[in-house]
C-alpha cells in the first residue's frame, strides 16, 4: 500500500460511492470536452467511473494503491484494465499506451485522503502528454460552506475522525490550485457540483500540462 494514503480504504463491494451520482456526469462531460481518447483514472477505487468512461468509448485504465479495490474492479468490470499502482511510482511503468502517457487524467475524491499529495500531482503530470488535461475533484471548502457548517454545528460530522480511511486534507480551490501549479500545471477551469452554489458538496479543478518547449 502506498505510504501516501491512510491505508486500505475499506472496499467491500462493487457498489458505487454516493458521490458518483453528482460527480461522474460532470467528469464525463469534461472528458468529452477535452477530446481525450486515452484516459487514466488515478485512484479508481472499485472502478465505477472507469466503467462509465468506457461506455463513452474512451480507452480507460484504472490504477489504485488499494489491492482490494482493484480486485473488486477487475471482477466486476473484466473488460477494463485495472492495475495496482502507487503515486510514488512512475506512471510510465503501467505501459498502457504506446508512449506510456495519456490525453487525460481523472481523479475523483482521492487527493483529500493522501499524506503526500505532492506525489499525486507529480504522478498526474508525468502521466500526461503535453497539453493533456487533468480533471480532479475533492470535497469543496469555501467561506459560506464553512460558515454554514459552523452555524449548524456540523463540524464533528463533516470532519469526523471515526471514518476508516477518511479525509486527512481539506482543500480549497486556492490550495489545490497551488498544489497543481507547483507540479507544473496551468489551471484552466473550476466547477462546483452537488447542492447549491457555494455550498457545493465537491469541486472540480481542470488543469492542463503545458506544451513542451
Amino acid at each position: 500500500m502506498s505510504s501516501a494514503i491512510t491505508g486500505q480504504y475499506g472496499w467491500e463491494s462493487a457498489e458505487a460511492p454516493h458521490s458518483c451520482a453528482y460527480i461522474n456526469p460532470a467528469i464525463r462531460r469534461l472528458v468529452r470536452q477535452a477530446g481525450a481518447r486515452d484516459v487514466l483514472d488515478a485512484g479508481c477505487g472499485n472502478g465505477p467511473l472507469c466503467a462509465e468512461l468506457a461506455d463513452d468509448g474512451v480507452h480507460i485504465i484504472g490504477v489504485d494503491g488499494d489491492r482490494r479495490g482493484i480486485e473488486i474492479a477487475r471482477a466486476h468490470y473484466p473488460h477494463i484494465r485495472f492495475e495496482v499502482a502507487t503515486f510514488e511510482e512512475s506512471p510510465l511503468a503501467i505501459g498502457a499506451t504506446p508512449d506510456g502517457r495519456f490525453d487525460c487524467v481523472v481523479s475523483t475524491e482521492v487527493v483529500e485522503h493522501l499524506y503526500a499529495p505532492h506525489e499525486f500531482a507529480r504522478f498526474c503530470y508525468e502521466a500526461l502528454r503535453p497539453q493533456g488535461t487533468l480533471i480532479v475533484s475533492t470535497p469543496y471548502h469555501g467561506y459560506l460552506k464553512n460558515l454554514a457548517l459552523s452555524v449548524t454545528n456540523m463540524w464533528d460530522h463533516h470532519h469526523t475522525p471515526l471514518w476508516y480511511g477518511g479525509h486527512i486534507k481539506f482543500w480549497s480551490a486556492k490550495t489545490l490550485g497551488a498544489l497543481l501549479r507547483g507540479a507544473g500545471f496551468e489551471i484552466v477551469g473550476f466547477e462546483g457540483v452537488g447542492r447549491l452554489p457555494y455550498l457545493w458538496k465537491s469541486m472540480i479543478l481542470i488543469a492542463r500540462k503545458p506544451p513542451q518547449p
